[in-house]
């Protein structure tokens, strides 16, 4: 199980890396939610998104005789770009099994890395039946993108950042939101605020019909979707929370917020708008709460954008909509 020891071990192995994020603020955005609403801007990192911490970790805690073989990922973007260019990084081989309706930037992005890119339907064909074949022929390690120690444990440096940041500001109580499909950046930012901030809880958001999350952690049992596509919100879609992750998510985070996909498409232009900042829709979802929900949270609100990879016609009708 992820500890504080081995996020802040991770940090060590990313220093030099990774990029530290700024944490955004606009009166503007604070007027409409009512409220101070900071932004914690990941769409930042390096591919464009949060992933690559993690990504990062996992590749560089592996011993280096499995390292030089390679690895291999199930992703539909922006876990697939992160664990490329960690590779890439690490100058070893990588596979990235991708949905073939993913966005197109994100497939073009993880070739650009110089992943090689498997696509499969997602409707007729098995990933992890394809994934086991190629890991098996070629001997790769999978680098899972929300349920491995070492992958929540890198994504939990950005909770070292956001304790951090929060002290900067003279912040010791808010709520921080953070866009959730299987809870591993969640749950490791809330590892790290825990041992740092605890006065900082984080509240998972997702998109309406897609909140396996928030129904989970209000059950206390893991819960599935009952469908894995028809959100906007692709990159945070998934089928239920982790075995690792939902756990930690139980024991430090509050309740679970969702958002409609209006909402993130509206977030997305307010980001572009107010802080010259391009957001994907999955990683809008955080700040739509922050924005559009001030009855589910109290106070000062952090929100963390997850990732800014978004195709350009998703991203035209973002801006098109009427504020």
């Amino acid at each position: 199980m992820t500890n504080i020891q081995m996020i802040e071990a991770a940090r060590d192995r990313l220093a030099g890396r990774v990029r530290r994020t700024p944490l955004l603020s606009s009166s503007f955005l604070d007027e409409i939610a009512g409220r101070r609403v900071f932004v914690k801007a990941e769409c930042l990192q390096h591919t464009g998104s949060f992933k690559f911490r993690g990504a990062w970790s996992a590749i560089s805690a592996l011993l280096p005789e499995v390292r030089t073989r390679g690895v291999i990922a199930f992703s539909s973007g922006n876990h697939a770009q992160g664990v490329a260019l960690a590779a890439r990084l690490h100058r070893i081989p990588s596979v990235i099994v991708m949905p073939s309706d993913a966005p197109r930037i994100k497939i073009e992005n993880t070739r650009a890395y110089g992943a090689e890119v498997v696509l499969y339907d997602r409707s007729s064909e098995d990933r992890d039946a394809i994934g086991a074949r190629i890991s098996q022929e070629r001997g790769l390690t999978l680098i899972r993108p929300f349920d491995d120690p070492m992958v929540i444990a890198g994504q939990g440096t950005a909770g070292l950042e956001i304790a951090e940041q929060a002290a900067e500001e003279g912040l010791d109580t808010a709520d921080v939101l953070v866009p959730t499909g299987g809870g591993g950046f969640a749950s490791g930012i809330a590892l790290a605020l825990d041992a740092k901030a605890p006065g900082l809880r984080v509240r998972p958001c997702e998109p309406e019909g897609f909140d396996d999350v928030a129904r989970s952690l209000a059950a206390g049992r893991i819960e599935r979707n009952a469908s894995q596509s028809g959100s906007i919100c692709d990159a945070i879609v998934t089928p239920q929370p982790g075995n690792l992750t939902f756990p930690i998510l139980s024991r430090l985070c509050g309740p679970g917020i969702a958002v409609t996909d209006d909402e993130a498409l509206r977030a997305m232009a307010l980001a572009f708008q107010r802080l010259k900042i391009v957001v994907e829709p999955g990683g809008a979802v955080a700040l739509a709460a922050a924005l559009f929900h001030g009855d589910s949270t109290a106070g000062t609100v952090i929100a963390v954008i997850s990732g800014g990879n978004v195709d350009n016609d998703v991203f035209a009708e973002a801006l098109s909509l009427r504020h």
